[in-house]
């Protein structure tokens, strides 16, 4: 009895020493999956989900065997939707899940590698939301790629952990890079650094700085909005100069034909929420982001920082313009012809890195990377980015695109 105790012993402590891979329910689907996918088993078992919830909830129970597999249900928004109608509800009202449509609505799209884009290696790789239910998953560009969907971006498969998702590395993944490197300029601004670093000496306290989700979802707000949106642009425009510079840049987005008269891309940029477009509208998003900073910071250093915010992007827009209009003079005057497919003789900025002179390809550049990065750094107070990544090389880029314009118009000239 007593070796057989000492063995049950020995037993235990082993076990409680070396647990198992996963701690796998007795069901048809963990019986199986525990051996073929067992992280997945494990993920799900550790998260919360797996106290109410079993696979069937989320991909229903058509498939039982390996014979049957393709008859497993992929989540959608909707499936979430049955437990989490708030969160779901807020996602669906803001910007994120439309992010398929601004995707789609660029002239250039149908244009890329389907890899690129439905295979999501791409721009596809973020922008592939707002699959809201079954019916969506049907769209053509899905039967190349079935995988994906929103929530789970953030909430990653299959712990669907809240704590992961509440961190800024959550956002990394989309929002960095070239033309929208929010994690940059917030991870080396003074409130990354601080967060990042009292996440290391003094992680109890890391909460008195902000990270995304403290300002872009206050209090658990899956709504994602802000005022200037992705472009920064706004209409109506009480500043009469900075006016000017808006309706440049608006003709080059294609919302405005070069006569200034709104074309099809105007509802395309209501559909996907990219500006906003009444005076209501912006103020009322000001306001909240507003409010969210009065948290840490008194009013007059929060309206100090929003009205040098906003200056620094007219300053930028200025330049900005000017370029737009020294190429569209290129077209104007027959130096740069109209492409097939392009509806004016006039830039467009949307068809990004497709365009095949050098001076359009700097102008894209200043759109899409150095534009952006003077705007988005000087609203996530990072100085350095604002500068030498933002206004200093769209001086640069100006400079460039007045001499090749020089030269572009005495070659013409000589021929």
């Amino acid at each position: 009895m007593r070796k057989f105790m000492g063995f049950v012993g020995v037993f235990l402590a082993i076990i409680l020493l070396n647990p198992p891979t996963s701690m796998a329910r007795p069901s048809k689907c963990e019986e199986c999956h525990v051996k073929i996918t067992p992280g997945i088993v494990k993920d799900f078992n550790r998260g919360k989900m797996s106290k109410t919830l079993t696979c069937k909830s989320c991909h229903g129970s058509s498939h039982m065997s390996a014979a049957d597999a393709d008859k497993a249900k992929l989540p959608t928004i909707a499936t979430c939707k049955k437990c989490h109608k708030k969160q779901a509800d807020q996602y669906l009202s803001g910007k994120h899940a439309l992010g398929r449509i601004a995707m789609n609505a660029m002239p250039t799209t149908h244009m890329q590698p389907k890899a690129f884009i439905a295979g999501q290696k791409g721009c596809g790789g973020c922008h592939t939301l707002g699959l809201l239910d079954e019916k969506a998953r049907e769209d053509k560009d899905r039967q190349y790629y079935k995988y994906g969907m929103d929530c789970q971006n953030c909430h990653t498969r299959h712990a669907f952990s809240k704590k992961e998702a509440l961190e800024p590395e959550a956002c990394q993944t989309c929002h960095m890079g070239f033309d929208h490197p929010q994690w940059e300029m917030w991870s080396s601004s003074k409130h990354g650094v601080t967060y990042l670093m009292l996440r290391d000496i003094d992680p109890k306290n890391r909460s008195r700085v902000p990270k995304c989700q403290d300002c872009h979802m206050p209090e658990g707000d899956h709504r994602v909005f802000t005022a200037w949106g992705f472009l920064g642009v706004r209409l109506p425009e009480e500043d009469k100069e900075w006016l000017n510079y808006r309706l440049t840049i608006l003709k080059g987005l294609g919302v405005l034909d070069p006569d200034g008269n709104p074309t099809g891309r105007l509802d395309i940029v209501k559909a996907g929420k990219v500006a906003r477009l009444t005076k209501e509208e912006f103020d009322k998003e000001r306001a909240r982001i507003k409010t969210v900073c009065l948290k840490c910071h008194d009013k007059n250093f929060v309206d100090a920082n929003f009205k040098n915010a906003d200056a620094m992007l007219k300053e930028a827009d200025k330049l900005f313009a000017e370029a737009i209009e020294t190429v569209a003079g290129l077209y104007k005057d027959g130096i740069i012809k109209k492409k097939p497919g392009q509806a004016y003789a006039y830039p467009d900025l949307l068809a990004f890195y497709e365009v095949d002179t050098k001076i359009e390809q700097i102008l894209y550049e200043m759109f899409m990377d150095h534009r952006m990065k003077a705007f988005q750094a000087t609203f996530h107070m990072n100085p350095d980015y604002a500068t030498w990544y933002g206004y200093a090389k769209l001086k640069k880029d100006l400079a460039e695109i007045k001499e090749l314009a020089k030269e572009m118009r005495e070659s013409h000239a000589k021929k």
